[in-house]
């Protein structure tokens, strides 16, 4: 296995190895997000996720994306680099690609990858890419969020000192 630090990669080297895999018959799967404060309800929902193909690539926002989500002036709490490293770090992730714009289309288009994945609070028709992934043939897949985890509702009980 690579170590961590290499599997944190730019768009171009990412959309590389996914051709590359796809190439040799590997599913790869695609899922984004802040990631701000890992927590079990990401470790399984990243599980899941990786279990739905070969290799599973996470694009994560950048800082200044992740402000405009409407986090909060102050998340992300840890910075970028430290987010990519602790995501890269978990054995379901084979990739991590950082990306600067509000929604991850772009990423998505260049990567195409065969499944896509968000967590069960969308709906299929808020999903940003699927129509591109299910035109290429691939499909979208909404992972139910386990119950009783948030990053928000962490922050707000560190704060508060609940």
């Amino acid at each position: 296995m690579t170590e961590a630090s290499e599997r944190v990669v730019e768009r171009q080297e990412a959309a590389e190895r996914c051709r590359r895999w796809r190439d040799e018959g590997l599913t790869v799967v695609f899922t984004n997000g802040v990631f701000d404060i890992l927590h079990p309800g990401h470790a399984s929902y990243l599980e899941q996720a990786r279990a739905l193909g070969d290799r599973l690539v996470v694009g994560v926002n950048d800082d200044a994306s992740a402000r405009r989500l409407e986090k909060g002036p102050a998340r992300p709490v840890n910075p970028l680099q430290d987010r990519a490293r602790m995501l890269a770090s978990l054995r379901s992730v084979d990739l991590v690609v950082p990306f600067s714009e509000d929604t991850p289309l772009g990423l998505i288009q260049a990567l195409r990858p065969q499944v896509l994945v968000k967590g069960g609070d969308y709906r299929r028709e808020e999903v940003v890419g699927a129509d591109e992934v299910e035109s290429w043939g691939g499909r979208t897949v909404l992972i139910p969020l386990r119950e009783g985890y948030s990053t928000t509702r962490l922050v707000e009980r560190i704060r508060t000192g609940e």
